[in-house]
C-alpha cells in the first residue's frame, strides 16, 4: 500500500477577517462551535494518512493547539507564498515515497468522501499529479484548466486569459495530490520570479507539466466544497451551507427539524431518533442527545448529555446530564456538573449549579440551587435559595428523600436536611434538621391593631 502524506495550509494572515487579536488565526475562527481548520483535519483523518503535517504562522500559537495531537505542525515565520509554505514541511516529509495531498485550512466544507475519490483518481490512473477541479457556469476569477488529449497543460488566470481560455468551465479548486518526491525536488528548484518575491506552488504545477509528468485533473459538481473563507461574510456562509448539511443528515435520520434554519447543531453532537427540535435551539460541543426528546424552542445546550423522552423548552444547558423523562423549562439554567435525574421536574425561572437533583423531585418555580445533593422525591417550593458561598468557599447542602422545602427558604449551607423532612415556608435554616423534623426559623407573626388610620 502506498504511504499517504497530508500538507494543510494555515499560515495566513487573514487580514480581511479584520480582528484585533493578534493571536485569532484566520483557520481559528469557528463554525458551529468547531475551529475551521478542524472540519479539514476531520476530513482527511478517516483516509489513513502516515502523516498530517499543519503548516502555522499568524496565530500560530491558537493554530497548533486545535490541530495537535490529529497533526504535526510546522512554522512558516516568514510569509514568501504557498510554495515557501510547503518547504516548510521538508524536514519531515522530503525524503519519503508516496503521494502527498495538500490543502488550504479555510477550506471547511471539503468532504473526506471528495478527497478519498481525489486520491483514488490519483493512484489509479497513476498520475504523477492531480489538481482537484470544479466546474462553474460563472468561472470569472478563477484559474482556468487548460488541458491537451485529457491531461493539464497549464492553469491560467483570469487576467492572463485568452478569449477562447475565458470560456474554459473547470476551474483549479486549490486542492492537490503530488508525487511525494517529485514534489520535494521542484520545490528546490523554485525561485522568487514574480513582483512579490513570493515562492508559487502553481509554479510547480508548470515544473510537472514541462518534465512530461502526468498531470490530470479530477473535477466535483458541488462547487461549495472548495469554497474559501476570506472574511467573515465568507464564514457564514460556510457556517450556513455545513448547518444545512448537520440538519438534513439528521432529517433523513429520523429526526424532526422544525426550522432547519435557526437550529444550530455542532458536528461533534449527536441526536437520537423521534426527537423534535424547535425553532432557535442550539445543541453545541459535543451535545448527545438521545430519543424521543422535544428539545426547544430557544434552547441552548453545550456539552450536554441528554438521555430519552425528555421535554426542555426555553432553557440553557452546560456541562450537565439529564436523565429520562425529565422535564425542564421554561427560562431554566442549568450548569456546572449538574445531573439531573429520572422524572425530575424543573419548572421555569430556576438556576441549578453543580447540583443533583435525584429522582422524581421538583424544583418548579424561580429557585437557585447551588452545590446542592437533593435525593429523590423532594420538593423545592418556590424562590428557595441555597446560600453556598460564605464569600471565600463554597459549601454544600444535602437533603435527604422525600423532605419538603416550603417556599421562600434560605439553606445556609453547609447544611444537612434529614429524610422526611419538613421546612416551613419563609424559614432561614443555618441547623441541620433531623430526619421526619419539621423546621420552622421565622419571627411569629404579630397584628397591631389600629396600626394605620386614614
Amino acid at each position: 500500500m502506498m504511504n499517504k502524506y497530508a500538507i494543510i495550509m494555515a499560515a495566513g494572515k487573514g487580514t480581511r477577517m479584520k480582528s484585533k487579536r493578534d493571536e485569532m488565526s484566520k483557520v481559528s475562527f469557528p463554525i458551529l462551535g468547531r475551529p475551521m481548520v478542524k472540519y479539514v483535519l476531520e476530513a482527511l483523518r478517516p483516509l489513513g494518512f502516515n502523516e498530517i503535517v499543519t503548516i502555522v504562522g499568524f496565530g500560530g500559537k491558537m493554530t497548533e493547539e486545535i490541530v495537535t495531537p490529529t497533526s504535526k505542525v510546522v512554522w512558516q515565520k516568514e510569509q514568501k507564498g504557498t510554495g515557501h509554505a510547503v518547504m516548510m514541511t521538508s524536514a519531515l516529509l522530503k525524503d519519503k515515497k508516496g503521494e502527498t495531498i495538500i490543502c488550504c485550512g479555510d477550506t471547511p466544507l471539503l468532504t473526506c468522501e471528495t478527497l478519498s475519490s481525489l486520491l483514488k483518481e490519483h493512484e489509479e490512473n497513476n498520475n504523477d499529479l492531480t489538481i482537484l477541479t470544479s466546474i462553474m457556469d460563472n468561472p470569472k476569477g478563477y484559474g482556468r484548466i487548460v488541458k491537451e488529449n485529457g491531461k493539464v497543460i497549464k492553469i491560467v488566470e483570469q487576467k492572463d486569459c485568452s478569449e477562447e481560455e475565458a470560456l474554459i468551465k473547470e476551474v483549479n479548486a486549490g486542492v492537490y495530490v503530488f508525487d511525494n518526491e517529485e514534489l520535494f525536488k521542484d520545490l528546490e528548484r523554485l525561485t522568487p520570479n514574480n513582483a512579490a518575491g513570493e515562492y508559487y506552488l502553481t509554479d510547480v504545477i508548470g515544473m510537472f507539466v514541462n518534465d512530461g509528468k502526468r498531470v490530470c485533473s479530477f473535477s466535483i459538481t458541488d462547487v461549495d466544497e472548495t469554497m474559501g473563507v476570506n472574511d467573515r461574510y465568507h464564514l457564514s456562509i460556510a457556517a450556513k451551507k455545513i448547518q444545512q448539511r448537520i440538519n438534513k443528515n439528521l432529517m433523513l435520520s429520523g429526526v424532526t427539524i422544525e426550522d432547519p434554519d435557526s437550529t444550530y447543531i455542532s458536528p461533534d453532537s449527536s441526536v437520537g431518533v423521534d426527537c423534535t427540535i424547535r425553532p432557535n435551539t442550539y445543541i453545541l460541543k459535543g451535545s448527545k442527545i438521545g430519543e424521543g426528546n422535544i428539545i426547544g424552542p430557544s434552547t441552548y445546550l453545550e456539552n450536554a448529555i441528554i438521555g430519552n423522552d425528555n421535554e426542555i423548552i426555553f432553557s440553557n444547558i452546560k456541562d450537565s446530564t439529564i436523565g429520562n423523562r425529565v422535564k425542564i423549562g421554561p427560562y431554566s439554567n442549568i450548569r456546572n456538573n449538574s445531573k439531573i435525574e429520572d422524572e425530575a421536574v424543573i419548572g421555569n425561572f430556576n438556576e441549578l449549579k453543580n447540583t443533583t437533583l435525584g429522582p422524581s423531585s421538583k424544583c418548579c418555580h424561580l429557585s437557585y440551587l447551588g452545590d446542592a445533593e437533593i435525593k429523590g422525591n423532594v420538593n423545592i417550593g418556590a424562590s428557595v435559595i441555597t446560600a453556598n458561598f460564605d464569600g471565600k468557599e463554597k459549601h454544600k447542602t444535602l437533603i435527604e428523600e422525600n423532605t419538603f422545602v416550603g417556599c421562600s427558604s434560605t439553606l445556609v449551607a453547609p447544611l444537612t436536611l434529614g429524610k422526611d423532612s419538613f421546612v416551613a415556608a419563609g424559614s432561614v435554616i443555618t441547623k441541620d434538621v433531623p430526619s421526619s423534623s419539621l423546621s420552622i426559623a421565622r419571627e411569629r407573626q404579630i397584628n397591631k391593631e389600629n396600626y394605620f388610620k386614614k
